[in-house]
């Protein structure tokens, strides 16, 4: 049996196996964010079909930090009861579940009748918005904000958290030259970018312990031209999050201006065009002590076990696959190694936002 099927441990969190599911938008959270019952039977069936991990979709960690409808929220502690139910139903299934916490800054297209916040007033080139800066309070607001996040989470019955850090949200401008123009301590060298990150991950620490899992997901670069964040920038954060003690990190890339800059997401019909950020993850991870998750383009389990042996990711997220075919991982175990059926059309993120559903167009399954 492939390596990939065997034990694997992210901290003190033993999974059944070496695959994630990448943390998805599925437009079905409460008014809230709170957890609905069709939610809760889409992680479950995840949990059924053979996933060692899922990671919820985007939770906010502040109303002001909403990013779009339908997304989770972590910021009340009214919403435990609700989480209790969607961790019990994956642990009944045998799988863990990790909830992301994140806030949108300037990339936010959900009206939550609040300015939106960044580390500065750059116009942000994909939405138009423009933001208010931050100030120092207002930045150790939210970082206490992921700190109160990560500690419902843990109450919830979550095996872990993970901070979102990447995509353009606020976390990843603060880290990009581009949108983070500040002359504070939060602002200029990359060691002043990154300060929120490792604020709040010490925040998240004091709140959750040394032995919970905690994770973080990171671009590898920006993919806009250079003026964002850039892979040397990345792996410096990448390094000192892993010498501060994170358990895992997740690598991906790109932003919503990254526009044709971005490796494609679309026509992934090759191994050549699956897996596209593995050369960043084989240049990071000989630079880590902890594991490499790899998110991005993976549709082949043969393509996994070559990265895998190549020791550039332990770990593998995958995310529309898994929308088609929520028994994948099943039916890899089974022997049948064909690649995921998904043809990577992206027409499941036109159904979220036009038809406030959650399901693979090209095979028209609807849940």
């Amino acid at each position: 049996m492939s390596e990939l099927f065997q034990k694997a441990f992210i901290g003190n969190m033993e999974m059944r196996n070496h695959f994630v599911r990448s943390a998805t938008w599925e437009g079905m959270a409460g008014e809230n964010g709170e957890v609905t019952e069709p939610l809760i039977e889409i992680y479950r069936d995840l949990a059924k079909g053979g996933v060692g991990l899922i990671l919820t979709g985007y939770s906010f960690v502040t109303k002001r930090g909403k990013a779009l409808f339908g997304k989770l929220g972590a910021d009340s502690d009214a919403l435990i009861p609700g989480f209790k139910r969607l961790t019990e139903a994956v642990h009944e299934h045998g799988g863990k579940i990790v909830l992301q916490i994140a806030h949108g800054g300037s990339q936010g297209m959900f009206d939550t009748g609040m300015p939106l916040e960044a580390p500065s007033a750059m116009k942000e080139r994909a939405t138009g918005n423009l933001p208010v800066e931050m100030s120092v309070d207002d930045i150790k607001r939210v970082v206490n904000e992921f700190a109160e996040a990560a500690r419902r989470a843990k109450d919830a019955g979550f095996d872990g958290v993970e901070i979102h850090a990447a995509h353009g949200y606020l976390l990843s401008q603060f880290l990009s030259p581009y949108s983070n123009k500040r002359t504070d301590a939060y602002g200029g060298s990359i060691e002043n970018r990154a300060r929120i990150i490792f604020e709040i991950y010490d925040a998240v620490r004091g709140k959750v312990g040394r032995d919970y899992p905690v994770m973080v997901k990171i671009n590898s670069s920006d993919f806009d031209g250079g003026a964002g964040l850039a892979p040397e920038d990345s792996l410096w954060v990448c390094k000192k999050l892993s010498d501060m003690g994170i358990d895992a990190i997740e690598l991906s890339g790109g932003i919503f201006a990254s526009g044709e800059l971005m490796p494609a997401r679309a026509g992934i019909n090759s191994p050549e065009k699956e897996a596209y950020f593995r050369d960043y993850a084989g240049q990071f991870r000989h630079h880590l002590k902890c594991p490499l998750i790899l998110v991005g383009g993976l549709r082949s389990l043969d393509v996994m076990e070559s990265i895998y042996r190549n020791g550039a990711a332990q770990f593998f997220s995958i995310s529309r696959p898994l929308i088609s075919e929520p028994g994948l991982i099943n039916r890899w175990q089974s022997g049948d190694r064909k690649k995921a059926r998904c043809i990577s059309c992206n027409k499941c993120m036109g159904a979220a936002i036009n038809e406030k559903k959650f399901y693979c167009v090209a095979f028209n399954q609807k849940s």
